[in-house]
């Protein structure tokens, strides 16, 4: 087979990998680059079926275990207000399902309790639950398990 019918099948894998994002498709693609390098190298076309064969598996067996792994971790960094989830405030004005105020890494936030039930003291330390636009979602500190 000549080499660029290879490059033209790893063309169209590669366009299906951009649509479907699966990572084999992709793999697919490289392990055809792989039998186009072998065509083009002169080797015959049971060469190249197996060079395709073993790129492929080497591929799906290998990488993408690997990628697939490192793609679902978090980021070990997080930034802008996705840092300030876990953080330690402490209430400056009672906060309630609503309102409130609290300081929060040296700055003011406005908040509202997570519980709406609960209605939070002025001095009480509450932990940061999550970041609502510019309204920081508290939990106070005694009551977490």
């Amino acid at each position: 087979m000549p080499w660029f019918v290879w490059l033209l099948a790893a063309a169209a894998l590669g366009a299906a990998e951009f649509f479907t994002l699966t990572l084999v498709f992709g793999l697919l693609a490289g392990a055809a680059l792989v039998a186009a390098v072998v065509a083009g190298v002169g080797i015959g076309t049971l060469g190249q079926l197996v060079a395709l064969g073993a790129a492929a598996a080497a591929g799906l067996i290998i990488v993408r275990p690997v990628a697939l792994r490192h793609m679902a971790q978090q980021p070990i960094a997080r930034e802008g207000s996705d840092a300030l989830i876990g953080k330690r405030a402490e209430v400056v004005q009672e906060v309630t399902a609503t309102r409130g105020l609290i300081k929060l890494c040296g700055e003011q936030w406005s908040a509202r309790a997570l519980d709406e039930s609960l209605v939070i003291p002025v001095g009480s330390l509450v932990d940061v639950m999550e970041i609502e636009g510019a309204t920081a979602v508290v939990y106070p500190r005694e009551l977490l398990p």
